[in-house]
């Protein structure tokens, strides 16, 4: 078993951080944007200075004692973006990537920030395979590697605020769909069984997302995407949004915006057509709500019980 431990940088570890960062340019040129050739001409104040930086924050790996991998992650505009990632080549089955993007995303859940985005070279499977795994999904830019444009990059981004649901956070999910005049009407304990089995559906439905909002390790809102596949429009696929509900104690706080932005978001990233929703005629709070944010009643819903 290897030992492996995640370490962070201190402001006086310019030297070590030189030492890593080089090897990582050299051992992966088409990896970053930038290149060993430019950065092996930095004077040690650049180095300081990279981690003199308030706003970053710099680790390395260490594997049996040896520097073996490195990330950094720089808060920008209110959002977080992991860069400078590397694993040595006789590290690369041992975790360490895997364990060097945790750090990163719990030091950066500690900032505030509601995202953290990332860019990936688009030939690098193994990176790219490393991100899906840790929830990272592609946001739709792309643009050239400013270090060799022949080759592309896309950008990828993980919520700090959004992720899917888990099976201990339907008492949580049901509790808030029980909270309003409707809901009161048609649901039951949240301890009902029958709540489990309809959540293990929808997480092993790879066209379904439970998601839920998340502040301060406690569930505060949640929705359900759905993607709905259909001959019309070219055969286009429509994202569905459900059972929309921000936790009383969070109302008035701008999370139903934030959602629901986040949810056009994924869908357009997924290469959706549509976005689309119902309402019940009698909440007209959520009426204004999404004619807000630019939906339109374009058609009249039906429903019919069944008993």
């Amino acid at each position: 078993m290897r030992d492996i431990e995640i370490v962070r940088l201190g402001p006086d570890e310019g030297e070590r951080l030189r030492e890593v960062r080089l090897r990582a340019l050299r051992d992966a040129p088409d990896a970053f944007g930038s290149s060993y050739a430019r950065e092996i001409e930095f004077p040690p104040r650049k180095w300081a200075e990279r981690l003199a930086n308030q706003d970053s924050r710099w680790w390395v790996a260490t594997r049996d004692g040896a520097d073996a991998g490195l990330v950094c992650v720089r808060l920008e505009e209110g959002a977080a973006h992991l860069l400078s990632m590397w694993v040595a080549p006789e590290a690369r089955k041992d975790g360490v990537g895997s364990r060097l993007v945790d750090e990163a995303v719990k030091w950066a859940r500690t900032t505030g920030a509601e995202e953290i985005g990332l860019w990936a070279v688009d030939e690098n499977h193994a990176a790219r395979g490393l991100y899906a795994r840790k929830g990272f999904t592609r946001s739709g830019k792309v643009m050239a590697l400013p270090s060799n444009p022949a080759l592309m990059e896309s950008h990828y981004v993980l919520s700090l605020l959004f992720r899917r649901a888990r099976r201990q956070d339907v008492p949580a999910i049901v509790a808030m769909l029980a909270d309003d005049p409707l809901g009161a009407q048609r649901e039951g304990d949240p301890g009902d069984e029958r709540y489990l089995a309809a959540f293990d559906r929808i997480d092993a439905d790879p066209y379904d997302e439970l998601i839920v909002a998340e502040r301060d390790g406690k569930v505060v809102g949640t929705m359900q995407l759905t993607y709905l596949a259909g001959l019309s429009r070219l055969g286009a696929e429509r994202c569905q949004i459900e059972a929309v509900r921000v936790a009383a104690s969070t109302r008035g706080q701008g999370l139903g915006r934030k959602m629901i932005a986040w949810a056009i978001d994924r869908a357009r990233a997924r290469g959706c057509a549509m976005v689309q929703l119902t309402s019940d005629r009698s909440r007209t709070d959520a009426h204004r709500f999404y004619d807000g944010l630019g939906f339109t009643a374009s058609h009249v819903g039906y429903k019919l019980k069944l008993d």
